[in-house]
Parts: C-alpha cells; sequence; structure tokens
C-alpha cells in the first residue's frame, strides 16, 4: 500500500482523544503489536490548517505509549497517511488511515528542534 508523507508544517495539532491501545478485535479485546512487538496505540488529533482556519479530526496510531494528555498540543513526527478499503456487508468502505514515527508534545519539538530530516524534507 502506498504511504503519503504529510506535511505538517502550517499545521496545529491538539490531542482531543487520549492515547489508547488500538484493538484488532473488539469482540476478544486483542490488542495490535507491530512488527518489532510493541503495542499499537491510537490517539485522536484535531487539525487546523493555521492558514485557512479550517479543522478536521483524525486518528493517528503510532507503536508505544507516546506519553501524551488530553488537550495538549502536539506534534506527530513521520506522519504519513494510506488509503484504504473494504468491502462489508456488501457495502464498501473508504477512507484514509495516519501513523507516525512518534507524536511529542510541541514544546519538546520546539526545544528539540526539527522533528527529523523527512519532515523537513515533506
Amino acid at each position: 500500500m502506498r504511504n503519503i508523507p504529510v506535511d505538517t508544517n502550517g499545521l496545529a495539532f491538539v490531542c482531543v482523544s487520549a492515547p489508547r491501545p488500538k484493538l484488532v478485535d473488539q469482540d476478544t479485546g486483542e490488542v495490535k503489536m507491530d512488527r518489532h512487538g510493541a503495542m499499537v496505540y491510537q490517539v485522536g488529533l484535531s487539525v487546523a490548517d493555521e492558514a485557512t482556519g479550517r479543522a478536521e479530526l483524525i486518528n493517528v496510531n503510532v507503536s508505544g505509549d507516546p506519553g501524551i494528555g488530553l488537550g495538549e498540543i502536539v506534534r506527530p513526527v513521520g506522519l504519513v497517511g494510506f488509503p484504504w478499503e473494504q468491502t462489508r456487508d456488501g457495502r464498501l468502505r473508504w477512507g484514509i488511515a495516519y501513523r507516525a514515527e512518534r507524536i511529542v508534545s510541541a514544546a519538546a519539538a520546539v526545544e528539540s528542534g526539527p522533528a527529523s530530516p523527512s519532515a523537513a524534507a515533506a
């Protein structure tokens, strides 16, 4: 599947849903693990375009507990989107899923400088 890097410059992110383990199966409670055995967390973020003021809500998956809290201004590092589609009960569903290398406090991101070379190139 094609990963599409997301340029986060000019976007403001706020944690609107605290990190929680991503479930593979709602019925059994099985938790999703990444290929290295780390638990995958899902974080709800509001994303505001600083130029237009438009805002969206997205869920971002990240390996390991990002250690951020509800209402915190954050910066996703290495954010990518990828399209998906599936047929369930005869109905086609589709969307864009998001994943990040990590999600850090915006204050910590400012103190450490540019998030990563990939973010600067995106």
